[in-house]
């Protein structure tokens, strides 16, 4: 349990450090890159925190239905994520060879 604890405070972390640097990133492609970090680190996290939930939390029916819920949600959110993130890694290469030749 504390191994998932752990992971869970981990993928927060990356979470809010992603949304951070999104906020602070002025390159469009490079934002929308950022954006997919952060989606894959979201449905990590909530699908770990369902996972979590499913296996040492109290076990009724509600916990079930909710943790099995929070697992498909967050494993396609980071699935979603995924694909974005090698959507858009060329382009934000590129943009940033771009910058750095213009500067």
């Amino acid at each position: 349990m504390s191994v998932l604890v752990f992971f869970i405070v981990i993928l927060f972390a990356f979470y809010l450090f992603y949304k951070t640097k999104y906020f602070r990133s002025r390159l469009p492609v490079e934002k929308k890159w950022i954006a997919a970090k952060s989606n894959i680190a979201l449905g990590l996290f909530v699908c770990l925190f369902g996972i979590n939930h499913l296996f040492f939390i109290s076990e009724t029916t509600v916990t079930f239905v909710v943790s099995i819920i929070f697992i498909v949600y967050g494993g396609v959110f980071g699935w979603v994520g995924f694909k974005k993130y090698k959507h858009y890694l060329p382009f934000a290469a590129e943009e940033a060879m771009n910058e750095s030749r213009s500067s």
